[in-house]
Order: structure tokens, then C-alpha cells, then sequence
């Protein structure tokens, strides 16, 4: 629930000249854009699209001003939503590494989980975002982007591999099955949960979590920590750069016979235009999927 009277306020205006205001907007584009009770108002459907469209907008004005304002060539602004994919961070690093030394950096990166990068680039809170899912999600997943108005690059399909520490005995394991994995405990994140995903989705997918024994993480560091120092640990991810496996003392293994498909996605809103840092990061992206790609 929102207040007039609070929005009034923090725009140092009168709370009637707020609620003309919203009035007059309603009216000039024919749709009412709030609901209004007696605890305050919500966003109606169609006023959610408009607020998104309208905060987007004022977020690319702000964009050109401080371009055209400060006029400040040294400064490169990025910022990014990815899952927990140490391909992914690894290529940042890259890309870090590569970018010009610059007077002025402002760069935002964090972790999270499908949804919450939707939402947040949707708000405008971050410029890029990358999400993954399981195929088998794609009817669920591209008709909401869709709808939320943002553009996609379908970026990497791929099967997930096996990862476990060197010292494991599943590495040894000439074939892994289901019932091979029964043995050992399967390490998860525990904020990947789809909400509203249909049933008929989630049958789809069953087998991805269909494992007994679970340990559930938050980030990364944890996993690997879990990964290298229990051998009776393993994790279904994406393929992993050399380099990263070497560092914690990790083997990845394909697995055909266990098929779990994944695709990861590069979002962006449909009114931001990619800067020359997105670009290179999108770059420096392709590039590592390319030598990790099994």
C-alpha cells in the first residue's frame, strides 16, 4: 500500500496537487493508473507496465544528463545480475582487467536467483542481468519477459556437469547414475524456487531436484569450501574454467546418461541501450563460454 500524502510530501508538493496530477496523467493516457481504498493506493495492471515504462524512462534522461552535463569521457558505469556461475564471474574478472583505467568507475555486481534479476532490472535498479533455468522452463520464462518488456539474447544452452573434489570416489565411478548419486549429498542453492511456476512445469523438472540428501548454500564460496573439504559432496553446475577447478582442487565431469539441460539468458529493459562496457563484457562473456564449452 502507498500514500499520496507521503509521495506528496518527498516531492515537496501539496498532496491535492499530487492527486490532480495523477488524475490529469490518468485521464491524458486513458487508463487509471492507481487503485484507491481507504488504507491507500496500489498500482492497477496496467498501471504497473506504465510505471515501469515511465522509471525506465527517467532513468535513461538522468543517463544522458550526466553524459552531456559532466561531459566526463573517463568514466564507465556497469552493472550486472548473474547466477552463481563462476564462468560467468570469471569473465568479469577478464573484462575488469581489460577495461581502460578510467578516473571514474562505478560498477555493480551481485549474485541472485532468476526472479529477483527479472524484478530488478525491470525497476531499473540494474542495467544487465543474466538468468538461468532449465529448458523445460522456457514456456513459463519467455512469455514473462515478454511482458515485462525487456529484450533477451539467448545467450548459452548447455548440460550441466558433475562437480566434486579430486579426492572423491564418485570421480571414480565409471558410470554415475541416479542411484550412484543416492550415495553422496548433492549441494543446492536455496533460493532458485520459481514461484507461481505452474504444476505441469514442475513435473517437467522433477528430476533435477529428485535427490534425497541436500545441503543448501547462499553463495558461492560456501559451495566450494563444502565441495573441496566433504568428498561425499557433489553439485550440478555449469562448466567451470580451468583455471577455477584447479584453485579448489575440483573435477567437473559430463554426465549424457543424466541429462539436465539449462540455458542462461543476458536481459536487459527494451528502452536501454548496451554502452561500449556492456558490450565488451557481452564480449569478453562469449569468449570464455567458447573455451569452456564441453
Amino acid at each position: 500500500m502507498g500514500s499520496i500524502t507521503k509521495a506528496a510530501a518527498a516531492l515537496y508538493m501539496g498532496q491535492p496537487n499530487l492527486s490532480k496530477a495523477i488524475k490529469e496523467m490518468e485521464r491524458e493516457i486513458g487508463v487509471p493508473i492507481f487503485k484507491r481504498s481507504a488504507k491507500g493506493v496500489v498500482p492497477t495492471e496496467k498501471g504497473k507496465a506504465f510505471l515501469q515504462y515511465t522509471k525506465a524512462i527517467l532513468v535513461q534522461m538522468d543517463k544522458m544528463e550526466s553524459l552531456y552535463k559532466d561531459n566526463d569521457e573517463n568514466e564507465i558505469r556497469f552493472s550486472l545480475l548473474l547466477p552463481r556461475a563462476s564462468y560467468i564471474t570469471y569473465a568479469f574478472t577478464e573484462f575488469l582487467n581489460k577495461i581502460e583505467k578510467t578516473d571514474h568507475l562505478d560498477i555493480k555486481l551481485r549474485e541472485t536467483n532468476s526472479m529477483e534479476a527479472i524484478n530488478s532490472v525491470v525497476e531499473c535498479e540494474y542495467d544487465l542481468g543474466i538468468i538461468r533455468y532449465p529448458v523445460s522452463y522456457e514456456g513459463f520464462f519467455m512469455p514473462l519477459l515478454e511482458e515485462k518488456n525487456l529484450r533477451i539474447h539467448n545467450f548459452w544452452q548447455f548440460d550441466y556437469v558433475l562437480l566434486m573434489s579430486e579426492k572423491s570416489l564418485l570421480a571414480k565411478e565409471k558410470s554415475i547414475d541416479e542411484g550412484v548419486l543416492d550415495k553422496y549429498i548433492e549441494i543446492l542453492h536455496g533460493d532458485n524456487t520459481v514461484p507461481n511456476i505452474s504444476e505441469a512445469y514442475q513435473k517437467k523438472s522433477a528430476r533435477i531436484n529428485g535427490h534425497k540428501r541436500h545441503i543448501y548454500v547462499y553463495e558461492r564460496g560456501s559451495q566450494f569450501d563444502i565441495l573441496s573439504s566433504c568428498p561425499d559432496s557433489f553439485m550440478w553446475v555449469s562448466p567451470m574454467p580451468e583455471s577455477v577447478l584447479k584453485r579448489y582442487g575440483l573435477i567437473q565431469r559430463a554426465c549424457p546418461e543424466l541429462e539436465k539441460t539449462n540455458k542462461d539468458v543476458l536481459i536487459y529493459h527494451s528502452n536501454y541501450r548496451l554502452s561500449a562496457a556492456d558490450i565488451m563484457f557481452v564480449n569478453e562473456l562469449e569468449r570464455v563460454r567458447k573455451e569452456i564449452e564441453i
